[in-house]
């Protein structure tokens, strides 16, 4: 293969192992490779996917290829990489990559590029980076296109902007509203791999710390529950008052940041918009102050902002925490460069959540193709049938039975005849 830009070739084997590590807990995802093997529902398709690049992400690149798709992946995230893996990918898997763990921006979208230039008939984006590149800068790719699917809340959120602005040129499933995926891979997955991306980068102990999370969607959620199970004292800050209110309620303090800012040890965006974290807030952060961002891009931190009120560059005091020396001599820590923590400094979410929600994208690419003729130009849900058979399916892998409704209880749901 001379089609790929990746690390080091001689790091494939161990990234192999580490694939097979994780396919051991992605019995869903092994399910569906096992029948696509079979049917090969997605042969003569090209498909050209911006993903992060994951032990969990080539199981999935891998259930493409046995369903017969010509599968080409380029990183989501300049930080999000395993060397180890894109290796492997390449070495391995014979799976064109572009992907290099700390790629500048410069680098990041020469590889976007590179993986367009496949000229897919269907994209699989963590962000929507291939779908605004190509409506912007390689519009000469639509005609081929048959959709696309995203997985993240922030691509998600552009696609619908796209999509409001009639500018969205192809149907696109939005995997991340999956239930399957939003219910565990957000909740679960962001809070469990945002501690640990935390932990690793700094080795500070979370117990009787204040711990401030942005945002109380599905991440926030996970990622409160998670601190204070920690022994963390969580507080939260919302802009929604419905979610403000199911946090007071969760048992959380919640107020503006400006307020936790005063007294946060400990900061994490989960938000998906931008400047969560500003110039103001920086400047009444307690001296030592962790902030750290699990959001897709890392304008959820005003960093040029904090860059501007600090005195020389940042000293790098460990390999993931960026020290900012302000002009009032406090010292304000952001770790990994404001990129989301939980891929830059550790593996990002566990194999078993992402098995469901990679199952959505398997399933939506294959959905996609069988459809996209009476698909309209918009962002689409997952089909709720596709949403309940992998919930199903997981339940089965992990030996857990439930029960079903009888005929009596089917009628009587559906009929109004009977009361009290």
């Amino acid at each position: 293969m001379s089609n790929y830009d990746i690390k080091d070739s001689s790091l494939a084997e161990g990234g192999r192992r580490r694939i097979d590590w994780a396919e051991r807990e992605m019995p869903v995802l092994r399910m569906i490779k096992e029948r696509f093997a079979k049917e090969k529902p997605l042969k003569g398709y090209r498909i050209s996917a911006c993903l992060h690049v994951t032990t969990e992400t080539a199981n999935l690149m891998t259930t493409l290829q046995a369903g017969g798709a010509d599968v080409v992946i380029t990183a989501s995230n300049p930080l999000s990489t395993q060397d180890d893996v894109a290796a492997a990918l390449v070495n391995v898997y014979e799976i064109p990559t572009y992907a290099i763990k700390g790629e500048d921006n410069v680098t990041y979208y020469k590889h976007i590029t590179a993986a367009l230039d496949h000229k897919p008939h269907l994209t699989m984006d963590d962000g929507a980076d291939l779908v605004s590149t190509i409506h912007k800068d390689r519009r000469e790719l639509l005609k081929d296109i048959v959709g696309g699917t995203e997985e993240t809340t922030t691509g998600v959120i552009r696609l619908r902007a796209m999509s409001a602005d009639n500018m969205l040129e192809f149907p696109v499933i939005a995997v991340n509203d999956a239930m399957t995926k939003h219910f565990f891979d957000n909740r679960y997955g962001t809070g469990q791999s945002t501690v640990d991306g935390i932990i690793r980068a700094t080795n500070v102990l979370l117990a009787g710390k204040v711990f401030v999370v942005a945002g109380y969607g599905w991440c926030g959620r996970g990622l409160a529950s998670r601190a204070r199970g920690m022994g963390s004292r969580v507080v939260v800050t919302e802009v929604d008052a419905m979610k403000a209110l199911e946090a007071v309620m969760d048992g959380f303090e919640v107020m503006p940041m400006m307020g936790a800012a005063k007294i946060g040890d400990i900061f994490c965006t989960v938000t998906g918009d931008l400047n969560v974290i500003d110039k103001h807030h920086f400047e009444v952060m307690k001296d030592g102050a962790l902030v750290a961002n699990s959001g897709h891009f890392n304008v959820e931190l005003n960093i040029p902002a904090l860059q501007a009120m600090s005195v020389g560059a940042p000293n790098l005091v460990r390999q993931f925490v960026e020290q900012y020396t302000t002009k009032d001599g406090r010292k304000i820590n952001i770790l990994g460069e404001g990129r989301l923590i939980n891929l830059a400094s550790a593996e990002g979410h566990p194999a078993s959540v992402m098995d469901m929600s990679f199952a959505n994208q398997a399933l939506s690419a294959e959905y996609m193709v069988k459809n996209a003729k009476n698909l309209e130009k918009k962002v689409y849900s997952v089909p709720n049938d596709i949403d309940v058979e992998i919930a199903r399916i997981k339940l089965a892998a992990m030996g857990i039975k439930i029960d079903t409704l009888t005929e009596q209880q089917v009628s009587y749901l559906n009929s109004w005849q009977e009361g009290t």
